[in-house]
């Protein structure tokens, strides 16, 4: 089975990672630990697009200005396509933007990968024609964090649940599964290819107007539900934009064309 590395989330972490013993694991997190934000500073947080889409409408900002503000691209990262990671402030400890005193200031709409923290997700795939793409979880040992010292003890399924990760990463498999893909016509992306990723990805402004004002929508068959899901349900778009992406990046059939449109036999 072959690793690959969707994020640099817990690269920088000097205490490294354990694997979960026995599928279970100690931990409690609240306002009054000692350790309360100590986690929520110098990070390397990659963000996917089902976070963005969350962060940004939380803050009531558009694609642009969400991505202008808070993000930067990951530089000489491992993966083929272009990553971006949350932009930290520019202070001592190099704080995460929404923390504040009191907490999280998304904390509803937070990203993923805070969601799921202890507990990191890596995304493992076999080769062509094997069992695909599968989840492997692990715990972040952080020595600052006394959260392991408590305990309330959990599954991997019951902390997913707990903090609603599970929403976050059934979104987000889609966009996963393009990432972590073996096929091999990943290695014959043009330029304009990984623009499009980026832009399907990050900025769904911008993908929803492709989709409107481009020929779009009469070249593929669109069901009811795609066409409401354009202009108002961006968590649809989203997933027509996944599914455009496999379509176009590596000619998987999960779009149909238009008949009116396919070229006279």
């Amino acid at each position: 089975m072959q690793e690959q590395t969707l994020s640099d989330n817990v690269k920088n972490n000097k205490e490294g990672i354990r694997p979960l013993t026995g599928g279970r694991f100690r931990f409690s997190c609240y306002r009054g630990i000692s350790c309360f934000n100590k986690c929520c500073a110098d990070l390397q947080l990659i963000l996917t697009p089902y976070d963005i889409l969350r962060a940004k409408n939380r803050l009531g900002l558009s694609s642009d200005a969400f991505l202008n503000k808070y993000t930067v691209p990951v530089a000489g990262g491992e993966s083929v396509f272009p990553m971006i990671r949350l932009r930290m402030r520019d202070d001592e400890r190099r704080c995460c933007p929404f923390v504040s005193s009191d907490g999280c200031t998304i904390y509803d709409d937070r990203p993923g990968a805070c969601r799921l923290y202890p507990i990191g997700r890596g995304a493992s795939s076999g080769p062509p024609g094997g069992a695909g793409e599968q989840e492997v979880y692990f715990v972040v040992n952080e020595a600052h964090c006394l959260g392991f010292k408590h305990e309330r003890e959990w599954t991997v399924e019951e902390w997913l649940k707990d903090q609603r990760a599970d929403l976050f990463n059934a979104i987000n498999r889609q966009w996963i599964e393009i990432v972590t893909s073996p096929s091999p016509r990943k290695g014959e992306l043009t330029e304009d290819k990984l623009q499009m990723f980026s832009m399907t990805s990050y900025n769904l402004d911008r993908f929803r107007d492709f989709v409107l004002k481009t020929k779009f929508s009469r070249v593929f068959d669109l069901s009811e539900k795609d066409s409401a899901g354009i202009r108002k349900d961006e968590t649809m778009l989203l997933e027509l934009g996944m599914r455009w992406l496999k379509f176009a990046l590596y000619g998987e059939k999960t779009l149909r064309l238009n008949p009116l449109h396919l070229p006279p036999r």
